[in-house]
């Protein structure tokens, strides 16, 4: 009989190796396109391979190690703001020990915070938290027979996504895209897409609905908001291709619709989630504490709750008041009011994230959304702040910058904070499948974000000196094109223009006004299959166009994919497709990482290798690009995928 082994110290150190690894991969892939890979099903899969060599492995061992693991998908969310400081020239490089303190600090606070929501949730028929379902399938599958083919999927398209990625960002011998743009008049047309297999995974995992949804995003922003304001601009800059005025105009103006949308949205969606969230929260406070629970219900003591609590108090207390440039009493009172702050909408995140990820799951939870809200509420209380004799005695024009900084600052960790709650619960309801013990999985979560924060610092250092970001006065002399980094350059756009009373809120309200129908239209459709997300609209609005074309090609395919499988007994492969999409994405992932270090220690040598002319790499980018997809298509099911449900699809 095997022996239970559950929290060891092989684990551990598995576990860590795997969110080294998948933390630099998350924090490229979000820098590039504004979203991450979740880590759990991928690391499971790395470490039972690496498990089952190994002698007495057991399924709750290995579900520590993606638990572990799962917090570099969420610990790596800090992209969203930390590009913001070097874009703006406040830093020009990332310090280790603020943004570790303020990563590290935010993300052990998102699992203290979710811990007293895990018997309120948890068991709630109405969440099927349905990433932490199919992880524990993954687990479960993973200690059966069927194991060997599942791990070759994935390593096939891991590797083949690495060769693609090295032959159009690296060599550049296949074209990265396609750009379509036509001036009509004074309006100007624009389209945009990637050859990405990372796209084309995320794509496939996010399925039709959210896809299409995306692509009317984008269909809002350009083919309809982009020529309007082109066609009403006085003067059209001369000396720019029409694209490049394109983007202008969608960075300037467009991408506030978007905020707009996605701000409204996601307010809406914590309204409704609001009751069920109190609810639980009520039925908590109700609970009887048993004397002795079972392992399977024993969380973390209080009394460590409480001591955790005290340490990222402090350790927030501490980076808030060294990252103001004067070390005087209003530095003081500045710090600690911001981590009262922090720790108050630290809690109601976690309410509404760990909600909202059991409802429709960590990867279609909105974090951007929230995130807007929460840098609109911070500005705005420092505002006021602003407005009190004693805040304003110190505000001079020299430290309005830094100001800005701090409002970014904070929601740093707020944003360490959000992604781990929307994380950790589904790691809970896969323990709850598999009979782990919870308190041993809170410890794994807090050691991953630990280590996540720890990598988070090199990681941006090496992407930003390789690549450079969008928008930064100063990037890298690469060849490459610079990161977008997406979701910085919005918080920062936000924060300046709040802070700075240069807000534009006519394409914010505006951007509200399509929410709110996209929402009605929404709530009218219920049910229906043409009922599009309105968040991911808005989304689609916001993200560069090339990401969301191509992940509307991705969920195109998983559309058809569905299709072909209710018309045949023996048709395509669910699980394998699906394992061919999380390989695409760590390949092309890590391989990013990879191209990152040899722009820094040889910028020369990709620069100087021979490529084919410009119509040649297109059409091989695109035929290489087709035969990514239609691979991931046709794959059958294998003879030996005729395994009985588990008790993770039948929960």
């Amino acid at each position: 009989m095997t022996t239970k082994r559950e929290l060891t110290c092989r684990g551990l150190l598995i576990g860590t190796l795997i969110t080294l690894i998948f933390t630099a991969a998350n924090i490229y892939l979000g820098l590039k396109i504004g979203m991450t890979i979740a880590s759990s099903i991928p690391a499971a899969i790395i470490s039972m391979s690496i498990l089952r060599a190994l002698s007495h492995s057991h399924i709750l061992e290995n579900n520590i190690v993606q638990t572990q693991a799962s917090a570099s998908a969420a610990i790596s969310f800090v992209f969203a703001t930390l590009p913001a400081f070097v874009i703006m020239g406040h830093w020009h490089s990332f310090p280790f020990w603020p943004v570790f303190l303020a990563t590290a600090a935010g993300g052990v606070a998102g699992v203290i915070f979710t811990v007293p929501l895990r018997h309120a949730l948890i068991r709630r028929p109405d969440l099927p938290f349905p990433e932490g379902v199919a992880c524990a399938e993954v687990l479960e599958a993973g200690f059966s027979h069927h194991s060997g083919r599942a791990l070759r999927l994935l390593s096939v398209a891991t590797l083949l996504s690495a060769i693609f990625t090295v032959l159009t960002s690296g060599t550049k011998w296949l074209a990265s895209g396609f750009i379509l743009a036509k001036p009509l008049g004074r309006a100007i047309f624009c389209l945009q897409g990637a050859y990405s297999t990372a796209l084309l995974g995320v794509g496939y995992l996010i399925g039709l609905r959210g896809g299409l949804a995306m692509l009317l995003g984008v269909a809002i922003a350009w083919l309809m908001a982009v020529p309007i304001l082109s066609a009403h601009m006085m003067r059209l800059p001369v000396d720019l291709p029409i694209f490049d005025v394109a983007t202008q105009i969608w960075a300037e103006k467009v991408r506030f619709i978007g905020a707009g949308a996605i701000a409204i949205t996601a307010t809406w969606t914590l309204i409704q989630l609001a009751p069920g969230v109190i609810s639980g929260l009520r039925a908590l406070a109700s609970r009887r504490d048993e004397a002795r629970p079972a392992a399977e219900e024993r969380d973390l003591p209080l009394k460590y709750l409480i001591l955790s609590s005290v340490i990222v108090a402090v350790a927030l207390f501490g980076s808030f008041y060294n990252f103001l440039p004067e070390h005087g009493p209003m530095s003081v009172m500045l710090a600690l009011g911001s981590v009262i702050l922090c720790l108050i909408l630290s809690f109601l995140v976690a309410a509404s994230c760990g909600y909202m990820a059991g409802l429709i799951g960590s990867s279609s939870s909105p974090i951007s959304g929230i995130m807007i809200i929460a840098i609109i509420a911070i500005c705005l209380l420092l505002r006021l702040a602003e407005a009190t004799p004693f805040f304003n005695a110190h505000l001079t024009a020299a430290n309005q910058t830094t100001i800005i900084a701090f409002t970014l600052f904070i929601l740093t960790s707020l944003t360490a904070s959000a992604a781990i709650s929307n994380d950790n619960l589904q790691d809970l309801k896969t323990g709850q499948i598999l009979g782990a013990t919870p308190w041993k999985q809170q410890v794994a979560l807090m050691i991953g974000c630990i280590v996540g924060a720890v990598v988070t610092p090199p990681i941006l250092n090496l992407l930003h000196q390789a690549y450079g970001f969008l928008g930064e006065s100063l990037v890298a002399t690469s060849a490459t094109p610079p990161l977008a980094a997406p979701q910085a350059t919005l918080m920062l756009s936000l924060a300046r223009g709040i802070m700075l009373g240069r807000m534009d809120w006519t394409m914010f309200s505006i951007g509200a006004g399509i929410g709110l129908t996209m929402i009605l239209l929404e709530n009218v459709f219920k049910g229906k299959a043409y009922a599009l997300p309105a968040l991911a609209i808005g989304m689609g609005i916001y993200l560069p166009p090339d990401v969301s074309v191509t992940i509307a090609f991705g969920s195109l395919i998983a559309f058809l994919c569905s299709k072909w499988r209710s018309r045949r007994n023996h048709g395509s492969d669910a699980q394998g497709q699906t394992l061919i999409a999380c390989g695409f994405i760590v390949g092309e992932s890590l391989t990013g990482i990879i191209l990152a270090i040899a722009n820094v220690s040889a910028p020369a040598l990709l620069q100087h290798i021979p490529t084919p002319d410009p119509w040649a790499r297109q059409w091989l980018g695109v035929g290489a690009f087709l035969a990514a997809a239609f691979w991931m298509a046709s794959l059958k099911s294998g003879a030996d995928d005729t395994s009985q449900p588990s008790r993770a699809s039948q929960s």
